[in-house]
């Protein structure tokens, strides 16, 4: 790379001159400025009687530029003085940033000292070639045995993980940066309660998870602007360690969340609402921010990614989009969840679309074994509630209800049940053992049931004669 390249990049995306505009009218979230020809998406600074306050053009209506807060609208009245700031922004990155909290602006709000010796990075990253896509073929442990065991995940994919709320998406994505095998983890909570941003990172994701993990935060209460940044940061910064050669883990909670304020900031720039009240722009930016994943020559992003399913799933938009772009998904099952089931994975309708390319044949006969196992169950479960099934009416019925319990201690586990980092082999091995013990289950049901054929074979003996 030439000497000053990065310094270079930075001035040529600086406005040469000083373009201000006028405020002459505001909109619900967005204020309308004259005599500001400046890009989408540039930063801008608003001078009102409460001070400067940042904001970013959405959009341009007639002659206008529309310019969305990042703040509180409070001060801002007709006539302030609009200054652009810079056209592209970016975003501060590098090793100093592991173990730091970071907010949407890049700013570190975990009262440990400024960031030094941070590298500016692109907030909206170029598209990968496609053609520098090598194909995903090596596993990463995530330490959830139900996810290592049988829906394995690649080192450059995205998943989605799709519940209703309170199913514990948040404490599974944190089970998975915290025993990670990835190099690093980047973790963006767009939309959170204030509450559970200091929860996360204290007692979910631990001193051990954040020492190699950086969290980009923007709560619910912030300015739509600043939770659609939160993500694109988070990605950001992911693509810096990528291209540095590391296997980077990507979490995102949630995607739904992210939709949500571009809805906002879309109807504020006066895009028509399409689906659901959902304009168009919102389709189209879910594709650029899951694309910027996966496996490159230099390193990976895998993408795990939070969707909270709003009421009936079938016709939810955000998930339905989010299914048709993602390389698999996680379903939480509400009644698992009532069950005391964690983590509430319904490994039946959940799929990794990479699983057969990252485990040996062994692993997938293992895998196929048990999902059999766990359907026929499903089948049965119903008629063993009501004690309308015989035993022996059916084989696989009979080995399903007999390896139920086999099955359930691999796929339940204590979000503390796992130290350090997690091994892929690990989970396989479990897996391999618990086939083994059906195996010999299987072997005793069908020696129970040829003893039982034979004795109802043999001939009643007849009443001795007075």
């Amino acid at each position: 790379m030439p000497l000053f390249t990065e310094q270079i990049q930075l001035l040529e995306q600086t406005c040469p001159v000083a373009m201000r505009g006028t405020v002459i009218e505001s909109r619900g979230l967005a204020v309308r400025v004259a005599d500001l020809p400046v890009p989408v998406g540039a930063s801008v600074a608003i001078d009102s009687r409460a001070g400067l306050s940042a904001g970013e053009v959405i959009g341009f209506d007639q002659d206008y530029t529309v310019v969305m807060p990042l703040g509180a609208m409070t001060g801002i009245r007709r006539g302030d003085r609009v200054t652009a700031q810079q056209f592209y922004q970016y975003v501060p990155a590098g090793r100093q940033l592991l173990g730091r909290v970071i907010n949407a602006m890049g700013e570190p709000i975990d009262g440990l000292g400024p960031l030094t010796d941070v590298i500016p990075q692109p907030l909206a990253g170029a598209p990968i070639d496609p053609m520098d896509r090598p194909p995903i073929n090596q596993p990463l442990a995530t330490g959830v045995r139900a996810v290592d065991g049988l829906l394995s995940v690649g080192r450059g994919q995205r998943l989605g993980v799709f519940a209703l709320p309170g199913l514990g998406k948040s404490t599974l994505l944190a089970t998975m940066a915290k025993h990670t095998s990835a190099d690093v983890t980047v973790i963006g909570l767009v939309g959170e309660r204030g509450r559970e941003v200091r929860d996360f990172v204290d007692q979910q994701l631990g001193e051990e998870g954040l020492k190699q993990s950086v969290v980009v935060c923007a709560t619910g209460d912030e300015s739509p602007l600043l939770r659609i940044r939160a993500a694109n940061v988070a990605t950001a910064v992911a693509e810096h360690f990528r291209d540095e050669g590391k296997d980077v883990l990507l979490l995102i909670d949630s995607v739904t969340r992210y939709c949500q304020a571009q809805r906002q900031v879309g109807l504020a720039a006066g895009e028509p609402p399409a689906t659901k009240g959902f304009p168009p722009s919102v389709f189209s930016m879910l594709p650029g921010l899951l694309e910027r994943c996966g496996r490159t020559s230099r390193g990976s992003i895998t993408g795990l990614y939070a969707v909270l399913v709003e009421g009936d799933e079938l016709t939810d938009p955000i998930s339905d989009a989010a299914r048709g772009i993602l390389d698999g998904h996680i379903q939480l099952s509400q009644k698992l969840a009532n069950e005391g089931h964690w983590p509430a994975i319904d490994v039946l309708t959940s799929i990794s679309r990479v699983a057969n390319d990252v485990t040996d044949v062994q692993h997938q006969e293992a895998r196929r074994e048990v999902l059999r196992l766990v359907h026929h169950y499903r089948e049965v479960e119903d008629l063993l509630n009501i004690g309308a099934y015989a035993a022996g009416s059916n084989p696989d019925y009979d080995l399903a209800i007999a390896t139920k319990s086999a099955i359930d201690q691999l796929l339940r586990q204590g979000a503390g049940d796992v130290k350090g980092k997690a091994d892929f082999n690990t989970a396989k091995r479990m897996l391999l053992a618990l086939i083994q013990n059906i195996q010999g289950v299987k072997t005793n049901l069908a020696q129970q049931l040829q003893r039982l054929q034979q004795q109802q074979s043999q001939p009643m003996a007849q009443p001795a004669r007075s």
